[in-house]
């Protein structure tokens, strides 16, 4: 099976690794010009009030456009103790927080001095929480037209229809509040299903 193209993506939702579960060959992109507002700088949970945001701030390049795997992250921002208070807040009474909690949390104490590297050690510690183990790469130049491109298809705004991915509802902590939300960061699914995650991406 050819490979799916992927942006970099934070706590990428469950979409993004249904399409790496399905596909097992990956590229993820490292070439492109930085897009603001997309996964590739932030995540969705949702907590007591509802769907929540967290966003990595990142620096602004100082020429017009930046290869996102040289965008750099800010450090004029305490964002590392207010994303894990967030999923602390979020997860803390979810059934598998506490099972995964010492995987997560160093990512918030360590610093990181490019989003592409932070978002990549999180992806590999997130895969093999899942037990998936896909065939990765970095693209090496940009490439207009590619196969199985998802890319820019799987954003929080999303415009693009994917009739291959089809969410299925598991247990959410808020669900009596909220009912279910689909397609939230893969930390909703993992600290609310645990090993049974990896069997809803089946489905």
């Amino acid at each position: 099976m050819p490979a799916v193209y992927l942006s970099t993506a934070y706590l990428a939702p469950v979409q993004y690794y249904c399409k790496m579960y399905t596909f097992g060959s990956v590229v993820i992109e490292a070439c492109e010009n930085y897009v603001k507002q997309t996964y590739r700088n932030r995540c969705l949970i949702v907590a007591g009030s509802g769907i929540q945001s967290l966003s990595v701030p990142v620096e602004k390049p100082q020429a017009g456009k930046c290869l996102t795997r040289d965008i750099r992250i800010s450090e004029h921002s305490h964002w590392q103790q207010q994303h894990w208070h967030a999923l602390v807040s979020a997860y803390g009474m979810s059934p598998f927080f506490e099972y995964y909690q010492d995987d997560f949390a160093p990512f918030y104490n360590r610093r990181y001095t490019f989003l592409f590297d932070f978002n990549e050690a999180l992806r590999e510690m997130i895969c093999t929480l899942l037990d998936i183990c896909p065939s990765v790469r970095y693209s090496t130049r940009y490439e207009t037209s590619v196969p199985n491109d998802f890319r820019e298809s799987i954003r929080p705004k999303r415009t693009v229809r994917d009739d291959t991915f089809c969410p299925r509802p598991y247990y959410q902590v808020f669900a009596d509040r909220h009912g279910f939300l689909p397609d939230l960061s893969i930390a909703d699914l993992l600290f609310n299903m645990g090993p049974e995650s990896v069997l809803v991406m089946k489905k």
